[in-house]
């Protein structure tokens, strides 16, 4: 009986762990439809946090090819003092069904005076996830490619926005979701990884209680850890503060304003 309520507590934590490999459509619990959020952005500079920029992460209602879907964009700019040591522009947009299947996404990271532009495409023939790559490089040449897969893979935007609506209550601290991300033109190992709550403070003044999520790449056999997200313990999941690991060191955005709406 004892061994029966063991494995019956097991389930829902399996079930988490195989449903980024499993399927593609996922119950939307947590996006209403319309979002604007508003960060301050942080640059770790010789040992000091400086305000470096802002940062703005937006989801609206729309249609992509003729079908219902959102799109969400994550943006960051650095402001005139911080360009006199480094320039910090990336942009990252995401299209996915409104049951969070990703269809579209683009990054153009620009920092210091390297920029590359990365992009994938989905579509779903015959039950498989086909993705069509492309990487433009810094020096401005091209890379493309196609992968098939019987499984789903996914990228750093619609992860984001499906771990919003995963059900995290009674999981233990540590738990790690493994998926396969695109990554320019290649499709690598990652991980999400449940770090427990914490309380976070936004730049708005306010304390929140949050779970803390780390989005890890597995490169070579090493873990590369390349944002973690404090988002909200409530149905929504707002990311309160977001870090994210650059190029030329590492960035923090604490919330300053949000809008959240329906549909």
């Amino acid at each position: 009986m004892i061994f029966c309520k063991r494995i019956a507590a097991l389930v829902p934590l399996l079930m988490l762990s195989v449903i980024l490999r499993a399927q593609c459509p996922l119950e939307n619990t947590a996006i209403l439809g319309n979002e604007v959020i508003s960060y301050n952005m942080y640059f770790n500079w010789q040992f000091v946090w400086v305000k470096v920029g802002t940062a703005s992460m937006s989801t609206t209602s729309t249609t992509y090819q003729g079908a219902s879907a959102f799109r969400t964009s994550l943006i960051t700019r650095g402001n005139g003092k911080a360009d006199k040591f480094f320039v910090l522009r990336d942009t990252l947009t995401g299209y996915c069904t409104q049951t969070l299947s990703p269809l579209h996404y683009r990054k153009g990271a620009q920092e210091g005076s390297y920029y590359t532009v990365d992009e994938a495409s989905y579509s779903y023939p015959d039950g498989k996830c086909r993705v069509k790559l492309h990487r433009q490089k810094n020096d401005g040449t091209h890379v493309r490619d196609t992968k098939t897969l019987n499984h789903c893979v996914y990228d750093m935007v619609n992860l984001f926005q499906r771990a919003r609506s995963f059900d995290l209550a009674g999981l233990a601290k540590g738990h790690e979701i493994k998926f396969e991300v695109t990554d320019g033109v290649k499709i690598i190992d990652a991980l999400l990884r449940y770090r427990g709550k914490e309380t976070v403070k936004g730049d708005n003044g306010k304390k929140y209680s949050c779970l803390r999520l780390e989005y890890i790449q597995i490169v070579k056999g090493k873990e590369k850890q390349i944002a973690c997200f404090y988002v909200t313990d409530d149905a929504h999941h707002i990311p309160v503060r977001i870090d994210l690991s650059l190029r030329f060191g590492s960035a923090k955005a604490y919330l300053t304003n949000m809008q959240v709406t329906g549909n």
